[in-house]
C-alpha cells in the first residue's frame, strides 16, 4: 500500500523517459503505482532495484515519489519557515519543490514571510498534505526529562482557562498551568523553564519561575528598576492586593514580599504610608 506524506522502499516496476513508476509488486494496479522523475532515478538502477522515497502529491494533486528528504514526516511537529503568503493560506519550506500549505484556518497568531511557525503535518478530508500550527495531538508523551529538570520551551497557545501551553524541545507536550502562568507569555515566545511535575499520560507541568531562592534576585531587581523608572516611588506595599501586584509586576503576592523584603535588607528602598522609595 502507497503511504503519503511516509518514506517507503518500493521496487522499480516500469521505466519510462521521463522516470520509472514503482510499487511493492510488479503486478500491482495502476493506482498502487507511484512515478519516481527521470532527474530522480538513481544511476544505473532498474526493473526489480528497490529505491526509498518519500510520497507527497506534486501541483496536479498527483501523488509523486522523491528521494528526497523533508524537513517533516507525516504527523511529526517541526519548526518550518514561511516562504509565502497567500490568498488561500501561507506556505512553508519544507524541503521538497512543491511548498507545503498553511491554511488559514490553521494558522495561530499573525504570521508574515519570513517567520519561523512550529506546525505538524497532516492529511485533509480531501487528501492532501497540509500544515497545521494546531500541534498539541502531534506532541509526544515521552519527555526524557524528571522533576526539577531545566528545559526549554516555546509557547504555542495561551488559555485563560488552564494556562500556557508550551512544546519542550519543540517536541514534547507541557503546559505551564494557569496559577504559575503569571506574566505576559506571547505566542511562539521560546523559554527557559524548569520542569515541576510529570503527569501520568506523559505530560509535563513547567514553570518559568525560578526555585524561590534563585527568583528573589531577578524580581527585587525588576522591582527597583521599575521604582527607579517611576520617579523613585511605588504607589503601593506588600500589602497590596494580590490583584494588583500581578498586573504591574506579574508575580504573586509572596513573591513580591520576599523580593521587597530583599530590597529593604539592602537599604535600596525604605517602606511608608502604603508606599515604597528608594532610599536616599
Amino acid at each position: 500500500m502507497l503511504k503519503l506524506g511516509e518514506k517507503q522502499t518500493l521496487k522499480i516496476i516500469k521505466t519510462m523517459e521521463f522516470g520509472v513508476y514503482l510499487s511493492e509488486e510488479p503486478s500491482a494496479r495502476k493506482e498502487q503505482q507511484v512515478l519516481l522523475p527521470i532527474r530522480q532515478v538513481p544511476e544505473n538502477a532498474g526493473i526489480g532495484d528497490e529505491v526509498e522515497v518519500f510520497l507527497y502529491k506534486d501541483s496536479n494533486d498527483r501523488m509523486i515519489a522523491t528521494v528526497h528528504d523533508p524537513l517533516i514526516m507525516l504527523h511529526e511537529v517541526k519548526l518550518l519557515k514561511v516562504r509565502d503568503i497567500t490568498r488561500v493560506g501561507a506556505f512553508l519550506d519544507w524541503g521538497l519543490e512543491k511548498d507545503l500549505l498553511l491554511p488559514y484556518h490553521e494558522q495561530r497568531g499573525k504570521i508574515h514571510k519570513g517567520d519561523e511557525v512550529l506546525a505538524a503535518l497532516y492529511i485533509d478530508k480531501s487528501g492532501r498534505m497540509a500544515a497545521t500550527m494546531n500541534v498539541y495531538p502531534y506532541l509526544k508523551k515521552n519527555a526524557p526529562y524528571e522533576v526539577g529538570d531545566e528545559v526549554t520551551g516555546r509557547v504555542y497557545e495561551v488559555s485563560r482557562n488552564f494556562g500556557v501551553f508550551i512544546a519542550v524541545d519543540d517536541q514534547y507536550s507541557a503546559m505551564i498551568p494557569k496559577r504559575d502562568a503569571q506574566g505576559k507569555f506571547e505566542f511562539g515566545q521560546v523559554l527557559s523553564l524548569r520542569v515541576t511535575a510529570v503527569k501520568s499520560d506523559g505530560k509535563l507541568d513547567v514553570t518559568a519561575k525560578k526555585k524561590a531562592y534563585q527568583q528573589i534576585g531577578p524580581d527585587a531587581k525588576m522591582i527597583l528598576e521599575y521604582i527607579q523608572e517611576n520617579g523613585g516611588e511605588l504607589e503601593f506595599d506588600d500589602k497590596a492586593a494580590p490583584e494588583l501586584i500581578n498586573d504591574v509586576f506579574g508575580l504573586s503576592k509572596a513573591a513580591f514580599k520576599r523580593a521587597v523584603g530583599n530590597l529593604l535588607k539592602e537599604k535600596k528602598v525604605v517602606k511608608e504610608d502604603g508606599k515604597i522609595f528608594l532610599a536616599s
